[in-house]
């Protein structure tokens, strides 16, 4: 297949359940297939690109509460997991915790098929080595008591509970994984997991919080550049950045967003193939609660050169009075030539540009509060 030919599929979750929005290879027109799991919450929808058919729904239900669903066949039918993600009896001496939600999937390395990750909230971070099927607790974090305090308690974390976030897989390397805490900062392990390092060097935390301290760090969204795995991008609580590998250290690119709109956000995209190019969405961040538009105007903001100089892109979008913002999941790119862009707002609006940005317009209005955007190719 190649990028002109592949017909994409938008894979939304919601508040309120999920859609699957299958468009053609032009990207012109768009079927629409749902709701599935009407009345539940959906954090993230997302399809294994190894196998081409798997899907993997991250659901909070009101009779079964936390668990995971899996569709081979794009949805028509699901099943869920025998065995969700769900924390060991507690050790250490530290108090036991429940899982409220799952968050974040992440496919694993090619070469292991069938392998998946999960972050949960609160944070905890999970692998099933079963398609999805079974889930059990993956690495040294859940329990340690190191991090149990980067963790924080759930007041310390986002309005709806901490989460862990940002699961990457180094392209290269099965054994090279990244993940984020919000709180608690970002870290690394080269060991497959066995052991993680803190990544916040450079990070900058709200005013008047120790920067030292990991659980004051809250990263929104972190990002790996397919084009270039030594190159990541962070939307961050306090700006957005860019690290370059081998380096530590993270460089504060948002400075050159314009000051009256600012580099607070919850989304970043990267370019499928070139990775001085990367999009954001900021939102008002004025206050800590605002998280809307920034004057009630939303815009994509677009670097092309890593960050050294940003440009407003928002020709059809609403030019006052739109009071809505983007979580962290819900905004993504294709693979065709000229990129497009997808993202989904908490009023329920899903929106699309065919030529990166430059142009905008809704595929779907009054969807529930949306959750996650993600793209997917079927096989």
């Amino acid at each position: 297949m190649t990028a002109t030919t592949d017909r994409p599929v938008l894979l939304v979750a919601t508040r309120k359940g999920a859609w699957l929005f299958h468009g053609d290879a032009a990207r012109q027109s768009w079927r629409v297939d749902g709701p599935h799991f009407l009345g539940h919450i959906i954090n993230h929808l997302t399809l294994d690109p190894r196998d081409g058919r798997t899907l993997l729904a991250a659901a909070k239900t009101g009779h079964l509460g936390p668990t995971i669903f899996r569709s081979t066949d794009l949805g028509k039918t699901w099943k869920e997991a025998a065995k969700p993600p769900a924390f060991a009896p507690a050790t250490n001496g530290l108090a036991a915790r429940s899982v409220d939600h799952s968050f974040w999937l992440a496919p694993a390395h090619t070469s292991e098929p069938g392998v998946w990750y999960a972050g949960t909230s609160p944070q905890g971070l999970f692998r099933s080595a079963d398609g999805g099927e079974t889930w059990a607790p993956f690495s040294c974090i859940n329990d340690d008591p190191r991090y149990r305090q980067w963790f924080g308690t759930a007041q310390d974390g986002t309005p709806d509970g901490p989460k862990l976030h940002s699961i990457i897989v180094d392209p290269r390397d099965a054994r090279h994984l990244y993940f984020a805490m919000s709180g608690g900062g970002v870290h690394e392990s080269t060991d497959g997991g066995q052991s993680f390092a803190p990544l916040v060097d450079g990070l900058q935390v709200v005013e008047g919080f120790d920067a030292d301290d990991i659980s004051f760090h809250d990263p929104h969204c972190v990002r790996i550049c397919p084009s270039n795995p030594d190159r990541l991008y962070q939307q961050n609580h306090c700006g957005i950045y860019r690290l370059d590998r081998p380096g530590r250290r993270w460089l504060r690119i948002g400075l050159a967003m314009p000051r009256e709109i600012g580099d607070i956000g919850f989304p970043l995209i990267v370019h499928p193939r070139d990775d001085r190019v990367a999009w954001v969405l900021p939102m008002d961040a004025s206050d800590v609660w605002p998280r809307t538009s920034p004057g009630g105007r939303p815009a994509v903001h677009v670097t092309r050169d890593a960050g050294e100089s940003w440009q407003r892109l928002d020709e059809g979008m609403p030019r006052e009075q739109a009071w809505w913002t983007v979580k962290r999941q819900a905004m993504c790119a294709d693979q065709a030539d000229a990129v497009g862009l997808y993202f989904g707002t908490t009023s329920g609006e899903l929106w699309c540009s065919r030529d990166e940005g430059a142009h905008w317009q809704v595929l779907a209005r009054h969807l529930p509060e949306i959750y996650a955007v993600d793209i997917a190719y079927p096989r």
